[in-house]
């Protein structure tokens, strides 16, 4: 077994940054919170505006905390495998129904190329970033990363889809089996989720790891988790949502909050 911990001397490489540029994170995810907070209060013909606000800065604070904690060619091979693969899994979903099933965007979330979002890729990569260094922080062989932070990733969808859904951002044409407590989600989506998000994040660790200061990632991944579990119950009353996303998101949120508080990096 061995951690990959990227040290070496071009590890730094990128000069030094201005005073105020640590704090640029930070206030692109109290951008994202905020546009999410609006969502849940606004009326509807506001609410996809505040998507693509949320969705846009959540990725502005992945992509500049990843910049400044691991650097630029850490960070363009981050963005390349995760935008790359999320776009190209997005367009055969839509093309072939594999391996979400059988569903289409609507016109909400902006430009489009051969019917995916532009935004869809961006919303994968910002989540994709705080659920890989989560699950590193958990596990040190590839195998573990790959399973924990797979269902990590995946179980964001559990709270995702049905909000999306209901805002009709896209429609499915076909449901059959679907989990109990989340109807209107076809069975099939989560599966393809799930093994989406295994190889995305096999595929992300395979970068070289790097011990850094995680609080805007870690923020984000526990805002994105409290907050879906507390709007599925007070807001929606969507109890099905709240107990399907809190008990498999949780079960890597919890053991990775007790890691980093019994176990702090710096």
């Amino acid at each position: 077994m061995s951690v990959r911990i990227y040290t070496g001397r071009h590890a730094d490489r990128g000069g030094s940054l201005p005073p105020w540029a640590p704090y640029v994170p930070w206030a692109l995810l109290g951008v994202g919170i905020l546009a999410q907070i609006l969502w849940v209060l606004t009326s509807d013909g506001l609410r996809a505006t505040l998507t693509i606000v949320s969705v846009l800065a959540f990725f502005g604070a992945s992509t500049s905390h990843a910049l400044q904690s691991r650097r630029m060619v850490w960070t363009a091979q981050f963005l390349g495998i995760a935008i790359g693969l999320s776009y190209l899994v997005e367009l055969l979903g839509v093309s072939t129904q594999f391996p979400f099933g059988e569903y289409s965007y609507g016109t909400a979330l902006g430009p489009a190329l051969f019917g995916v979002p532009l935004l869809i890729p961006l919303a994968w990569a910002s989540m994709a970033y705080p659920c890989l260094l989560a699950a590193q922080r958990l596990a040190a062989d590839p195998l573990t990363t790959t399973l924990l932070g797979g269902v990590l990733f995946a179980a964001w969808d559990l709270f995702l889809d049905p909000q999306m859904v209901s805002e009709s951002y896209w429609t499915w044409s076909s449901i059959g089996w679907y989990l109990p407590g989340i109807e209107g989600i076809p069975l099939q989506n989560f599966l393809g989720w799930l093994l989406t998000a295994f190889l995305l994040i096999w595929l992300l660790d395979r970068l070289p790891r790097r011990v850094a200061k995680d609080g805007v990632p870690a923020a984000m991944l526990s805002w994105i988790y409290i907050s879906n579990v507390l709007a599925a119950l007070v807001f929606f009353d969507r109890i099905g949502v709240a107990l399907w996303g809190g008990i498999v998101m949780g079960a890597i949120i919890i053991p990775w909050w007790w890691r980093s508080w019994s176990q702090p990096q710096w």
